[in-house]
């Protein structure tokens, strides 16, 4: 089929009471690893590529590698730009053919989100393309993107107020999680989870999952969010099945063979993840 927008996929997953999962995509077998494990959940999926990403290899290699993917596929598909870095990457995104724009400008004043936010929606509005944005900032380091040593939490009132003036689709909020890997164990803010889901309509999203307890993401599901983010386990899991290959057959040089291994590993993590968000047999 082809791919879809996140507004209806998200809607769905609201009124629902699951999560989608989004989940960064680095590479062709990551794409592929990702979709059947959709498939085999029967679940809807996101998948989703970073600024450095994209400098890897451009938003065209990305999204036509995924477009193909969602052609072959039998359950919804979205492509998602992840943190997208400026106007500029979001219109690149836009043009390529990305059904789903995040703006973060999360690290600007709260007018000069507003501004930039709102920018990108007029812009996108016209073709339906649904856009994210982040109010508060999610901690930690991956990537070029770097959280600060400090974690300001989403303010409610703020949120209601920005979702309002800007008229984004969906909203991530910092409610205590982090990029990249955790030192220790994440203490999320569920109450203040339960505030802003109580002044703000449209779905919340929870960035930087990878690492927190599978039963604290189901009780942010129950409080309202309706996509969850991950990334940083998915590299993992394909690095770690490709090590251990090559750690067990260390003449082999066919990259098929060790990467068929690092697939299998992502695809069993994302149907884990699929289940921890609710979202299957949601296709």
């Amino acid at each position: 089929m082809p791919l879809v927008t996140t507004t209806e996929m998200l809607k769905k997953a609201q009124a629902g009471h699951y999560a989608v999962g989004a989940f960064n995509v680095e590479n062709l077998e990551m794409v592929m690893a990702v979709l059947k494990a959709a498939e085999e959940m029967k679940a809807p999926v996101i998948m989703q590529t970073t600024p450095s990403t994209i400098k890897y290899a451009g938003v065209d290699y990305f999204f036509a590698m995924v477009q193909t993917a969602a052609k072959r596929a039998s359950v919804p598909v979205a492509m998602h730009l992840d943190h997208g870095s400026s106007f500029e990457l979001a219109m690149q995104a836009l043009r390529a053919g990305y059904t789903s724009i995040m703006i973060d400008g999360s690290h600007e004043s709260f007018e000069d989100n507003i501004t930039l936010t709102r920018r990108v929606q007029e812009a996108c509005a016209p073709s339906g393309i649904s856009v994210e944005a982040e109010l508060g900032k999610v901690g930690g380091k991956e990537d070029d993107l770097d959280g600060g040593d400090e974690n300001p939490y989403t303010d409610p009132q703020q949120a209601k107020e920005f979702a309002e003036r800007t008229g984004v689709t969906s909203l991530a909020v910092a409610i205590g999680t982090a990029h990249g890997l955790y030192k220790g164990i994440p203490r999320l803010d569920f109450d203040r989870l339960t505030e802003i889901r109580e002044v703000v309509s449209i779905p919340l999203v929870l960035h930087g999952a990878s690492g927190v307890p599978d039963e604290a993401v189901r009780e942010s599901i129950r409080r309202g969010i309706c996509k969850v983010n991950y990334a940083t386990e998915l590299r993992i899991a394909f690095s770690d099945g490709v090590k251990e290959y090559l750690a067990a057959n260390p003449d082999v040089f066919d990259p098929k063979k060790y990467g068929t291994v690092g697939m299998q590993h992502v695809t069993d993590l994302v149907k884990q993840k699929i289940s921890v968000c609710g979202s299957e047999g949601q296709a």
